[in-house]
């Protein structure tokens, strides 16, 4: 593979002047325009050049479009789909995100279709996977970027089901073991509903439409008969673990605390593992606008990442942004419910949808005034349904950004956070003024009479009104810490009015942000190496936790051979899952995998319960251990960490070896980047999958190294990090996993994998003369 420059020119229809696409030897496309249209026209083009089957698979996922392609397998999960697109007035959603959001995604879709026209001219373009399946790409409209909203992450509609359910088979307090409330709070059900009568199944369509697209021969093979089967998305205990490890780190710190006297900004967002990578970086330059930084490479814009005076980051915050309502049907006419003092026709819809390979099918999407139905019980004359702030004008995931990403300083930037919708999270930014800043932002409900933790009437007892002003929200500029972080801990301010409209009650554990927290506060001298070494911290909290529980227990109790080899094993370690790690790979395995279940177990005796509960709050588990208080014996708890010990040291034997020395955490923590392609194709040369990758850390450690109960394999963690040096930009640092490129055929398909997993960094290069000294591809664009 060479280094030497290379150069191709193209001309295009839709393109008003020249444009230029400079592709670094890291696959990062910067990208230079004469005008902001034409730089959004070249931004689509671009990411249809590296990106085309992720784009056209988004696109056909999100609208509903996939039987058209693959058959009646996919006809469930269109149908699910289109009841969570956006079905308002456009007009109001347009305006939403800025002024000129229909301009500029009318002109990043007629980029996508200029690419998709040349791969037409020229089909040795087009990515593998369109020859495999023999489908060919969708042109674009510009409604497509906005209607489509189940790809973007909100919360806490099926939370509310899943507390239904456990509270039916045991109580409110077990279900603390899967989501600790805070602020705390005693969910009770609301007059008029029967926990009971909320069945799992209503669980169904929500997952089905948010389900990533999978290829499987028997799925791709099904028949009209079969259209049903294909509704199960994957046990309980799978799609709860997935919600779960979705979350990011961030933080900026003030000059007073760096070595530079300049701000720092970091941030990495952490979603599922997926080849090709969620998030995309890119450069995006024209006159008045200069950005770089990642989004997902089907919107317009960038989300996190920096212009030339601001910098920006986010991770999720935990406000509740959708509710599950109960409606009473009318005896002898199902298609009414009872609202208010009369009653309300459901509204279903008629839809049509193209199958490949049969005639078209017609079928019937459904809708209470609240949102999609999720479940029809005639026998009890019942009816569910989500209300959701996607249905709100303004909600269509990162988009806000539109907004933000051209503010020049902090303050800027906070007037522009009204026109953020989805998802909900905390911004940190930092602009070359030297100010810093965290703001909470995303359409919070306000709810007057309950705090959204269960399923509630749909009479019109339990209404929103309205959601909470930006401005409201909580927020810091320049705290006396010097720095502001967020890591989807629980962070409203203690002082908050407890009369105020609840936020949200569910939230990430505490681990990953008590510690970077705890690094920040104590570097007085901050520098980006020392921003790097904390985004790849591997220091487990509940590691800690636990061996130092385990070595008060040990100097009470007489211990076996297994037990003494253990603790030797612990013995002065620091508590980092290094992948190098023995005592790491115990620690894992015998928490994960030993104690953690015996805990749920005895604290969650019914077995449907428990896989209910998985994969378990930490910080309610670890408080358990720490402090047994009325809840338990001590003595039992010491007996149960003691066998559980025993258990897991003799599991690490049967899966690393005899020898404790040579055990390490990335033998068995491994990551595999899985192209849905090789679950039909022999991956034998390594086209599809990139991996696996030995790998340090856990779901509970700053870098976010989330993993399979099944098997320890990765599958989820930072997408990208971004590591900013404010004003001094062509000091910045990032990485993406595995590649830039979606096309296996491309040199950046998986060209930063192996960095990535070790927590290595490449230059994220801002001015034009150090991208030209590593610009490895050109593409000169010119007017047709």
């Amino acid at each position: 593979m060479t280094d030497a420059p290379t150069t191709e020119t193209l001309r295009l229809s839709g393109l008003d002047a020249a444009a230029t696409i400079r592709v670094d030897r890291w696959g990062i496309p910067h990208i230079k325009a004469e005008s902001e249209k034409d730089l959004f026209f070249v931004q689509g083009f671009n990411a249809a050049r590296d990106r085309l089957w992720q784009l056209d698979l988004w696109r056909k996922r999100g609208l509903g479009l996939l039987a058209a392609d693959f058959g009646p397998g996919y006809l469930a999960q269109d149908h699910a789909a289109r009841h969570f697109l956006y079905r308002g007035d456009m007009a109001p959603e347009w305006v939403s995100y800025a002024p000129d959001t229909q301009e500029i995604c009318t002109a990043f879709v007629a980029g996508i279709n200029a690419y998709i026209g040349l791969c037409e001219a020229q089909p040795e373009r087009l990515p593998p996977e369109f020859a495999i399946f023999g489908t060919s790409p969708g042109r674009w409209q510009a409604a497509d970027v906005v209607r489509i909203r189940s790809h973007a992450l909100t919360r806490n509609g099926l939370s509310e089901i899943l507390r239904a359910n456990i509270m039916t088979l045991a109580d409110a307090k077990t279900d603390l073991l899967r989501f600790e409330l805070d602020p705390p709070v005693d969910p009770k059900p609301a007059e008029g509903i029967s926990l009971a009568d909320i069945p799992l199944a209503a669980t169904r369509l929500f997952k089905l439409a948010t389900a990533p697209v999978t290829f499987e021969t028997e799925r791709l093979a099904a028949t009209l008969d079969d259209i049903w089967k294909w509704t199960e998305v994957t046990d309980l205990g799978d799609i709860v673990q997935r919600v779960t490890e979705e979350g990011s780190n961030n933080w900026a710190v003030h000059g007073s605390r760096t070595q530079s006297g300049r701000p720092i900004l970091a941030s990495d967002p952490h979603r599922a593992h997926a080849v090709p990578s969620l998030r995309y970086l890119v450069h995006l330059q024209a006159p008045g606008f200069n950005a770089i930084g990642t989004g997902e490479p089907t919107a317009p814009g960038i989300s996190l990442g920096h212009n030339d005076r601001l910098s920006f980051g986010l991770t999720i915050f935990g406000a509740d942004q959708e509710d599950i309502y109960v409606y009473e049907t009318k005896e002898g006419d199902p298609n009414v419910y009872r609202y208010g003092d009369g009653w309300e026709a459901i509204t279903r819809l008629e839809e049509a949808f193209e199958v490949r390979g049969f005639d078209e099918q017609r079928l019937t999407l459904c809708f209470t005034r609240h949102g999609p139905v999720l479940h029809e019980n005639r026998d009890k004359r019942q009816v569910i349904a989500m209300r959701s702030v996607w249905l709100s004008p303004g909600s269509a995931a990162y988009l806000g950004s539109l907004s933000y990403m051209r503010s020049g300083s902090v303050t800027a930037f906070a007037e522009t956070l009204g026109a953020w919708g989805t998802p909900s999270v905390n911004h940190v930014t930092a602009d070359v003024n030297g100010d810093i800043g965290w703001f909470t932002a995303g359409f919070t409900p306000i709810r007057h009479n309950w705090e959204g933790l269960l399923p509630v009437p749909g009479h019109g007892s339990h209404e929103w009104n309205g959601f909470l002003p930006a401005d409201q929200l909580p927020r810091s500029t320049n705290p006396p810490e010097g720095f502001v972080a967020s890591a989807n801990e629980m962070n409203l301010p203690a002082d908050r009015d407890k009369q105020s409209p609840s936020i949200g009650h569910e939230w990430a554990e505490v681990s990953r942000a008590q510690r970077i927290k705890s690094v920040l506060a104590a570097d007085p001298a901050h520098t980006l190496q020392a921003s790097m070494a904390l985004q790849t911290d591997t220091y487990s909290r509940p590691a800690a936790t636990l061996c130092s529980l385990l070595r008060e227990v040990a100097a009470r109790h007489p211990l076996d051979d297994m037990q003494s080899q253990g603790l030797a094993l612990l013995e002065n370690w620091d508590c980092r899952l290094d992948a190098v790690s023995a005592a790491a790979a115990l620690s894992e395995v015998w928490w994960m995998k030993h104690l953690r279940p015996a805990l749920l177990a005895r604290f969650a005796p019914n077995a449907t319960v428990r896989q209910l509960l998985l994969p378990g709050d930490v910080d309610r588990m670890l408080a358990l251990l720490s402090e047994p208080g009325d809840h338990w014996d001590p003595a039992e708890r010491d007996a149960m960490l003691l066998s559980t010990f025993s258990t897991g040291f003799e599991d690490c034997r049967d899966r690393l070896g005899r020898e404790p020395g040579l055990w390490q955490w990335g033998k068995l923590h491994r990551a595999l980047f899985e192209h849905a392609m090789s679950r039909l194709q022999s991956d034998k040369d390594g086209q599809w999958d990139v991996g696996p990758l030995p790998m340090g850390g856990s779901r509970s450690t700053p870098m976010h190294a989330g993993y399979r109960m099944s098997d320890f394999g990765v599958n989820a963690g930072a997408s990208v990090r971004l590591v900013m040096d404010v004003g001094d930009w062509d000091n910045s640092v990032c990485i993406n996993a595995p590649g830039q490129s979606g096309d296996p055929r491309s040199r950046h398909y998986a060209d930063l994998a192996e960095a990535w997993s070790k927590g290595e960094y490449v230059p994220l290069l801002f001015s034009d003369a150090a991208i030209d000294k590593q610009a490895l591809h050109r593409i000169m664009l010119l007017p047709a």
